[in-house]
């Protein structure tokens, strides 16, 4: 008996068919069954199906003597499946690759659910794919098997057939069929979500979902759209056949008014003809099975009221004065913004026209965030080094509370902001300016650049379009080309930038201003910083930072955090500077031992008041292995992160730290306290001695000596790594960094 029984209907899709069932045939998982059912299609759906059948024992070819319609021939393609799970495909859909495989884990990890729902991208004729939007919904944390009335709010992801994953016994125990028409997966999905007795959801895109140019059946203009009706006719039976179900009534209501409103509003569907005969119909519905009791968005009480009460022409003025009204909105706000951004361009030219102010320097870090990394090191000692200098930081409001006294904000967009990219003499950025600045004569930009590069980064993205994200190249170069200097924490860095970015700057290879801190903090100053973000007197804290995955819409934890505190023992706490650590809706409760210090500012305040680094592919590690403190590589995702985005070296072949390519491996490494063994402090030595070499803090002083007093000659220069001061050591515990429990 296989795992899965894939089945695929076919009808006028052999464009697309061949590309369907590859996906599915180059699938690593290979426990799986193919049924296409050819739905008596008038092209070749039926040879390709009977090919790909003689080709593989896995794939059967079922031919229906006429055309039943889709629903039929899912339940045809049913009664030939012989797998654990069932997974419906449109003819016109791919499997993403690795996506059975992907399933199956989760349905294993969650204990064999009854239904477990996963996510989809479109992907258009274009070629562009876009993940749902939604997908937020699939949020793996909380409870790994639930109902859906723990979570509710997954009925407002698409509801189609071939989203999710059904236990065959449990579709063959309650009896579920497809029943004729258009919008047949309406009376299937609602069913089974509120009979499941267990439910799982995967925030993983499985399906490319095709969305054709023309030729999509439901994008039609037809009257079979009036099979709507029908329906949700079938729905409330169900629901009225249950009683145990009645608190979906009112959820059910609501969704149909949704449904009814959405098709009476496209224009392309129902024929102009039928349009009033559609109205009648719905406000039928409405009377019939009207439920009270589901919340309703304001803006959607009145549409619902008029299409309970029938008013047709009364509903198509109100849609159509809110049509108007949109465009009157949507055109006033933008004659608002183009008249701001005239006003704003012409002040920034008059001010490009006057002097320049020669003690003005204006800086700026990750994209107008708060006060942090290289920039900020630098601004700190230009105010102590350079007499009379007047400097600037560029944050959003929301920031602005972390620029110090005596630094002027300035809030982006602003006429004030443009006066200070105009007119100051010194811009220095960790990331770029506003694509709209002009570089004048006599101005001097710094770009410090964040961190070290491992993966890749500028021009070397040109042939990964994933990864790139739609990088304008060209504004990338014209920004490049207002660099007078390229700050290098070490040769790897200039040798990378300097082909990723190339024009005629001059690098800096001075080592990074914003380790400066790690050299610099005494062990009474780690002490506060610790009781500051609450970690327990006497315990060891890892700080966990995983990166971003340019795969991944949603971005969430590869480890299960609370495991891995429970697998440690009392004596850890957990900082997790990481996406998605809340449940859905941000309600989870944190758990004790699990400090969430996601938005914290900095990142230097985090690593010092840690005892070890857990991460992956992130640029803190360069930075980190300045502390001398263990750092464990957690890559369970490298072939798939290394597809997507690409890396300058082979991490795993020269690690600052010991690396895990699992969960299970990383929870060994610390049950044997292999994470700060001897092994872990001889890779963090050569890693440092490679990407550190200038980390000594004075690398803020170097680059302002160098870039603000014009000086080449007589400035500290870095010390050699034998002379070096002690990095930042942590207060003394009594009874840290205590054994793991296995």
């Amino acid at each position: 008996m296989p795992r899965f029984s894939v089945i695929v209907p076919a009808f006028r899709v052999q464009a697309y068919l061949h590309a369907c069932l590859d996906s599915v045939l180059a699938q690593s998982f290979k426990d799986y069954e193919i049924v296409v059912v050819d739905d008596c299609s008038p092209d070749a759906c039926g040879p390709i199906a009977d090919e790909y059948a003689r080709r593989d024992p896995r794939v059967t070819a079922l031919h229906l003597p006429r055309n039943t319609g889709l629903g039929p021939a899912r339940n045809a393609g049913m009664g030939r499946a012989a797998g654990d799970y069932l997974i419906f495909l449109d003819g016109d859909d791919t499997l993403l690759p690795d996506a059975l495989q992907t399933i199956a884990d989760r349905i294993d990890a969650t204990g064999e659910p009854d239904v477990l729902m996963y996510d989809y991208a479109r992907t258009y004729w274009t070629g562009r794919s876009v993940r749902n939007v939604l997908a937020a919904h699939l949020d793996e944390g909380g409870p790994a098997r639930f109902r859906l009335t723990d979570r509710p709010e997954l009925l407002q992801l698409l509801m189609v057939v071939w989203n999710k994953a059904y236990r065959r016994a449990f579709i063959e125990a309650e009896g579920f069929t497809f029943p004729p028409g258009y919008y047949e997966d309406t009376p299937w999905t609602y069913p089974v979500l509120m009979s499941a007795g267990s439910i799982a959801v995967l925030d993983a895109v499985c399906v490319s979902y095709r969305q054709r140019r023309r030729g999509n059946i439901l994008s039609t203009t037809s009257e079979k759209h009036f099979d709507v009706f029908d329906q949700y006719d079938r729905v409330f039976a169900f629901i009225d056949s249950r009683p145990e179900l009645a608190l979906w009534r009112p959820v059910m209501f609501r969704r149909m008014l949704d449904h009814f409103s959405a098709l009476f509003a496209s224009r392309d569907r129902l024929p102009h003809h039928s349009r009033a005969a559609f109205f009648r119909r719905a406000a039928a519905s409405c009377r019939r099975y009207r439920t009270p009791g589901a919340p309703v968005p304001r803006r959607a009480l009145l549409r619902h009221g008029l299409l309970r009460l029938g008013a047709r022409r009364t509903y198509q003025a109100l849609s159509g004065a809110q049509r108007l009204g949109g465009r009157l909105r949507r055109g006033s706000a933008a004659v608002r913004r183009a008249v701001r951004g005239a006003a704003l361009r012409a002040h920034y030219r008059i001010q490009s026209r006057l002097p320049l102010r020669s003690r003005d320097a204006v800086f700026a870090a990750r994209g107008g965030g708060g006060y942090t990394g290289s920039p900020a090191a630098i601004e700190a000692k230009v105010r102590e080094l350079v007499p009379g200098v007047r400097t600037a930081w560029i944050c959003r409001a929301v920031d602005a509370h972390t620029v110090p006294t005596g630094t002027r904000h300035l809030a982006p967009g602003t006429f004030a902001h443009w006066t200070a990219l105009a007119r100051s003499a010194y811009l220095v950025n960790d990331a770029a300016f506003d694509r709209g600045l002009v570089k004048r004569r006599g101005q001097v930009l710094l770009q410090t650049h964040e961190g070290t590069p491992l993966r890749t980064v500028g021009t070397d993205l040109l042939d990964r379009p994933a990864a790139a994200r739609g990088t304008d190249f060209e504004q990338l170069l014209r920004s490049v080309d207002t660099w007078d200097f390229s700050l290098s924490a070490n040769p790897h860095s200039t040798l990378v930038r300097e082909r990723a970015y190339p024009s005629a700057y001059l690098t800096l290879e001075y080592g990074s201003p914003r380790n400066d801190v790690y050299h610099r903090t005494g062990p009474a100053d780690v002490a506060r910083l610790r009781e500051t973000l609450g970690i327990p007197a006497g315990s060891t804290a890892l700080l966990y930072a995983p990166t971003h995955r340019d795969y991944r819409r949603v971005q969430r934890p590869a480890l299960d955090l609370e495991r891995l505190v429970r697998v440690l023992g009392p004596q850890f706490v957990v900082l997790a500077r990481a996406p998605q650590l809340a449940g859905p809706g941000g309600h989870r409760a944190p758990h004790p031992r699990i400090i969430d210090v996601s938005g914290h500012r900095s990142v230097e305040t985090l690593a010092l008041a840690s005892d070890a680094l857990i991460t992956d592919y992130a640029s803190l590690m360069f930075d980190y292995v300045n502390l001398d403190r263990p750092v464990v590589l957690h890559l369970d995702d490298i072939e798939a992160y290394e597809a997507a985005r690409g890396t300058y070296f082979d991490i795993t072949a020269f690690p600052p730290g010991i690396v895990a390519r699992g969960e299970d491996e990383l929870f060994d490494i610390f049950a044997t306290d292999h994470w700060r063994g001897s092994r872990s402090a001889q890779l963090r030595a050569a890693f440092r001695a490679r990407f550190c070499p200038y980390d000594d803090g004075y690398a803020a002083e170097r680059v302002v000596r160098r870039v603000f007093l014009g000086e080449t000659d007589g400035m500290p220069l870095p010390v050699p790594s034998a002379a070096r001061r002690t990095p930042s050591a942590l207060p003394a515990q009594d009874g840290a960094g205590a054994g793991v429990k296995s």
